[in-house]
């Protein structure tokens, strides 16, 4: 079997690399498509990834996507033709287009749901009836009909579970901290993405006055996408791409307005608080449930409320194994996300009709 996967993002190559990587040990072979996009090169090259560039340029407002879109389509056209793949996978859009021309099925898996904001419901709508099967987290709001699989996991755990992940703590003296030591990890997002339309985060006024605030209780990291203003550049994360992870994983707090990196926080045991205006009552349900139901992060719309949390937060001595508790209680009750995109991709179509006549099969990969 010959299968082509699309990674737009930094988190979707994370997403697929094992995936790819258990398909390649049963001799299937396995070409990545990635669109070059702030970090997402930099990110394939430091694990290895081989890949082909359908994509360039860094925008991904509006505009700019519907004026690349011919370009882009004709490029990824013409790597495909020579690769002449069976099976196409990714997170939609460009892969959902490519099967149409090719006459290939097309599996996605998107935790990002349409509600959000009108251009990103108008955007799935688009592409929606080219694909083949539509995989989401358990609890995600939207209904894709006859096309939906629900799995009771997040797509972070297909490289963040046990299995796949171990934390090196040599990381600590790469950002010269010392074992045990306080530290605090700051990611901003630059908010960009399609998805993202009309999205806001902390303003620069309260990204400083965030930093000034916890400097007085702990080390402080900052990690951003785009333009990094000057005031961030000594506290910088300076690190390479592929040990974001260990760095989160020892940190005592993450504070984000980012979306992916919040929940990669919860998932390591991390305590994590989120916010932008994607918070509220259309609020994505795995946010709800790390929240209400397993408690590892915190959703703020206000930044203040925000600030005042992480500052709450940072002062509480057994932070950190509180939290490795509810990490050890969320991994009890999720899958294997890894292993089961592995069989459902390697049995299609089958896999699909196993899981719409009996959903409960994914708890084979329950991980005791």
């Amino acid at each position: 079997m010959k299968c082509a996967i699309f990674a737009n993002t930094p988190a979707q190559i994370h997403f697929y690399k094992n995936i790819a990587q258990m398909l390649r040990s049963k001799n299937h072979k396995v070409i990545f498509l990635i669109r070059d996009y702030r970090e997402t090169l930099a990110l394939a090259d430091s694990l290895g990834i081989d890949y082909l560039i359908y994509s360039y340029g860094q925008s991904q407002q509006v505009l700019g996507s519907i004026r690349a879109f011919p370009g882009r389509l004709l490029r990824l056209m013409k790597i495909l033709r020579k690769f002449r793949p069976d099976i196409i996978a990714g997170f939609g859009v460009y892969d959902a287009y490519a099967s149409l021309i090719f006459g290939k099925p097309c599996i996605e898996f998107t935790d990002s749901e349409p509600p959000i904001n009108s251009i990103y419901s108008i955007e799935v709508q688009m592409y929606k009836p080219f694909i083949d099967s539509i995989i989401t987290p358990e609890l995600f709001a939207y209904d894709f009909g006859k096309k939906h699989i629900r799995i009771r996991s997040y797509k972070e755990l297909a490289y963040l579970h046990k299995r796949y992940f171990v934390p090196r703590n040599d990381i600590l003296k790469m950002i010269g901290v010392n074992k045990g030591e306080s530290y605090v990890i700051l990611r901003f997002n630059a908010l960009d993405a399609v998805h993202d339309a009309k999205i806001r985060g902390f303003s620069y006024e309260q990204k400083l006055l965030l930093v000034r605030e916890l400097k007085k209780y702990t080390k402080v990291f900052v990690s951003c996408e785009g333009a990094v203003p000057k005031e961030f550049d000594k506290d910088l994360l300076r690190i390479p791409k592929n040990r974001i992870h260990d760095a989160i994983f020892f940190s005592s707090l993450l504070i984000a307005d980012t979306q992916t990196m919040v929940t990669e926080a919860g998932i390591l045991g991390t305590p994590a608080i989120r916010c932008n205006s994607f918070v509220g009552e259309k609020d994505m349900s795995n946010f709800r449930e790390l929240e209400k139901r397993y408690g590892l992060i915190f959703n703020y719309g206000e930044p203040q409320r925000a600030i005042d949390k992480a500052i709450e937060l940072i002062q509480i001595s057994d932070l950190k194994a509180r939290w490795q508790e509810k990490r050890e209680r969320l991994l009890k009750e999720k899958i294997d996300i890894a292993a089961f995109m592995n069989w459902f991709i390697e049995n299609f179509p089958n896999s699909h009709q196993i899981m719409i006549s009996d959903p409960s099969f994914q708890f084979n990969y329950l991980v005791m």
